[in-house]
């Protein structure tokens, strides 16, 4: 049956291993490819900084060009996404709508209203896996409906289902050939807005340019250093580097401007041809299996975004003070390019020993990981440039400095730069009581995602996320 169809990007922003819009362009006699920018939804949903706002509308233009190359167009579309899909459906005669299968429950609830409107008002619905290795109800099934919850019984589970697919082949101008495209005055009407159009800042603060062709650029330069790929373990890379000593590469998978599949496979010739090779957890395939890990117990676990109401949480009495928690918070909603729901909510669930990681003694000292680390402290005096003139003695502790120090350096402690929130060495004996407590009442929650082998693997190898500017990880890593 030849279709007229609305292809409905959300992610996947990319033509190359794009099984949706494949399916869409060989059912379909004209093809209406549409982003819905609907800002509450985003908002709400997603809560966007400017860093990734200017990231999305970057990989929206890169999406554009290339369907133009291809003789098409983007068109985003500015409102409720209900309310244009209704209004497009009726005027375009549409008689399918194709997007990706998400795993986020906003991205399913709203596939969810899309089949009950296709109910409505007459159109197919056609849905499928683009944004993880695996289509996680696959794995849901060969574990008895229930998610995995440790990575070891995860790769257990991946053993019996082998290799994901490979990539479907890249989209061509010959895909489109049989496909009218959308007109000219609605690739004008409905053109990607810049930043100014939404009242956001002219200038991005990320080197991070969002898109496709950027993301694929990025991928081959990783690649083209062989002995670094096979060589590559997660507890060897520095997270406070300047730039990351990882790959740069999870604010494009975030938005599907690269394929984990693509990767996954490229990276799999690579080691193919080793006679040595890291292995997960902690290679680059590691990596990817733990992005896939999180992902599938996200898609069978309600709240997994939260404490309260997730069953694999333990329930904690955190602190409520709510201008401190202002103060730190938003850093990590806001700034991350590769902010993620199930990825962020999994390293948070990680590394506060919720769940996933029990290892709950090793408590973050910032200033002796500084020291450690980045002894001449380059990554604060980049980023927190109101203390760049204090000496490396000083540099993690300036309210140790002298007055007279302070006044040389140009910031006075509490006036230019706050003094420390909290003491750090009482209120981490005070909470590692506290943990252990909680641990000891909720013994049966906190087994449920123990793994045998944990302790003998180190916490680093969970999966590094944040690549963007000011980058969080230094604030993450446990001492």
């Amino acid at each position: 049956m030849s279709h007229h169809t609305i292809h409905l990007f959300r992610k996947g922003l990319r033509l190359h291993d794009h099984p949706t819009l494949l399916a869409a362009l060989r059912s379909s006699r004209r093809l209406y490819p549409v982003y819905i920018l609907d800002l509450q939804f985003i908002s709400s949903a997603m809560r966007m900084g400017p860093l990734r706002w200017h990231f999305l509308l970057q990989s929206l233009e890169d999406l554009h060009r290339s369907l133009c190359r291809l003789g098409s167009c983007l068109l985003v579309i500015q409102g409720p996404y209900e309310a244009v899909l209704r209004e497009r459906v009726r005027r375009w005669g549409i008689t399918q709508v194709t997007l990706d299968a998400e795993v986020e429950p906003f991205y399913r609830e709203m596939e969810a209203n899309i089949r009950c409107l296709g109910q409505e008002l007459g159109f197919e619905v056609l849905s499928l896996v683009g944004h993880s290795l695996y289509d996680t109800k696959r794995v849901l099934d060969l574990n008895g409906g229930e998610p995995p919850l440790t990575y070891k019984r995860f790769l257990h589970i991946l053993s019996l289902l082998g290799d994901p697919e490979l990539p479907v082949p890249s989209i061509t101008a010959e895909d489109f050939q049989s496909c009218q495209p959308p007109g000219p005055g609605l690739a004008e009407r409905f053109r990607v807005p810049l930043p100014a159009d939404l009242e956001m800042p002219p200038e991005s603060l990320s080197p991070w340019r969002g898109g496709e062709t950027e993301g694929l650029q990025r991928l081959e330069q990783h690649l083209t250093d062989q002995g670094w790929v096979t060589t590559f373990t997660k507890p060897r890379t520095a997270p406070n580097s300047l730039l990351p000593s990882t790959t740069g590469l999870s604010p494009y998978f975030s938005l599907g401007c690269l394929s984990v599949r693509t990767f996954f496979h490229r990276l799999a010739k690579i080691y193919a041809q080793a006679k040595h090779h890291s292995l997960p957890p902690v290679s680059l395939q590691g990596q990817l299996l733990w992005r896939e890990f999180f992902y599938t117990v996200a898609s069978a676990t309600p709240n997994f975004s939260s404490m309260a109401g997730n069953p694999l949480c333990l329930q904690i009495s955190w602190a409520q003070d709510a201008e401190r928690l202002h103060r730190w918070r938003t850093v990590f909603e806001e700034l991350l390019l590769d902010a993620d729901y199930s990825i962020n909510a999994g390293n948070w669930l990680w590394l506060s020993a919720s769940a996933f990681c029990h290892r709950y003694r090793r408590i973050l000292c910032p200033v002796r990981f500084g020291r450690r680390t980045d002894p001449e402290g380059h990554y604060i005096r980049k980023y927190l440039p109101i203390l760049k003139n204090f000496g490396s003695k000083h540099i993690y502790e300036p309210w140790t400095a002298s007055e007279e120090e302070q006044k040389q350096a140009g910031c006075i402690i509490g006036r230019d730069y706050p003094f420390p929130m909290v003491n750090h060495e009482e209120v981490s004996d005070h909470n590692l009581q506290l943990m252990q407590q909680v641990r000891e009442e909720q013994h049966r929650t906190a087994q449920l995602t123990r793994d045998d082998t944990e302790d003998s693997v180190e916490l680093s190898v969970r999966p590094e996320h944040s690549e963007d500017l000011p980058r969080a990880k230094v604030a993450r890593v446990a001492e």
